[in-house]
This record gives structure tokens, C-alpha cells and sequence, in this order.
């Protein structure tokens, strides 16, 4: 299972709308390596003037690298967590995640960075099984 869900916010999804914050702290608590990771970026980011920050360190667990790719594979998680912190993710292979100003979202640097070109060339042997 992806999320630890409280049951007062699975009674809430079953009657209704889930308020944003609610999901994202449960995303927080579920997979806090991911979050974790995301919000160093995050902070990165805003501490300084380069386009993007991101992790290039590999997880050290398989149980965390399965935090990151729940985290960045679900459309809900990763747009919750984009609105969350205010940026755009951007991720390759099993752990590098970007974080980008999302006025950049269309620059050229993010487009580089998703590119089928960059994801080409940011693959190794090691990273086969991630």
C-alpha cells in the first residue's frame, strides 16, 4: 500500500471532497523519505538562484527508492506535493528528482533536463533494476 490512510479521511473521501492539506500530511507521514527529499530540494531552491535543484544520491534502501517511486509515479501525490512546496518535479532513473520554479516549467532547462535525450543519457547499468 502506497498511503497509510487515517479513517477519519477515508470516512471523508467516501462523503466527499478531501481537503488538500489533509492528503498531503497523510503523503507526509506514508512516505516521509520521499517528502523528505522533496522539501530539501524545495529549500535548495529557494535559497539560491539556479534554475533547479536536484538529488543525484541514490536512496539507501529499497524501501525508500519505493517511497520515491510511489511518490513521483501517482498523478495525485506528485501534484499534491507540486502545489504543496510551489514548484515542478521533474524526476529520472530512481532517484534524481528535480525541483523547478514553476514559471520554468517551460524554459529551456526544464525542457533539457525531461527530455528523451537526458533520460538517454542519465542511464547506467546500476540502475536497471531501480
Amino acid at each position: 500500500m502506497s498511503l497509510d490512510v487515517s479513517p477519519q479521511l477515508l470516512a471523508e473521501a467516501e462523503n466527499g471532497e478531501v481537503r488538500e492539506q489533509d492528503f498531503v500530511e497523510t503523503v507526509r507521514t506514508s512516505l516521509p523519505y520521499a517528502y523528505d527529499l522533496i522539501a530539501r530540494l524545495v529549500g535548495e531552491l529557494r535559497a539560491g538562484d539556479a534554475v533547479f535543484a536536484d538529488n543525484q544520491t541514490p536512496p539507501p534502501s529499497e524501501e525508500e527508492r519505493g517511497q520515491l517511486l510511489r511518490a513521483l509515479s501517482s498523478d495525485a501525490i506528485r501534484g499534491s506535493l507540486e502545489r504543496h512546496f510551489g514548484v515542478a518535479l521533474a524526476f529520472q532513473n530512481c532517484h534524481r528528482v528535480a525541483a523547478f520554479r514553476p514559471e520554468d516549467r517551460d524554459g529551456e532547462t526544464y525542457t533539457r533536463f525531461t527530455s528523451l535525450r537526458s533520460q538517454i543519457l542519465n542511464q547506467s547499468p546500476e540502475f536497471r533494476d531501480c
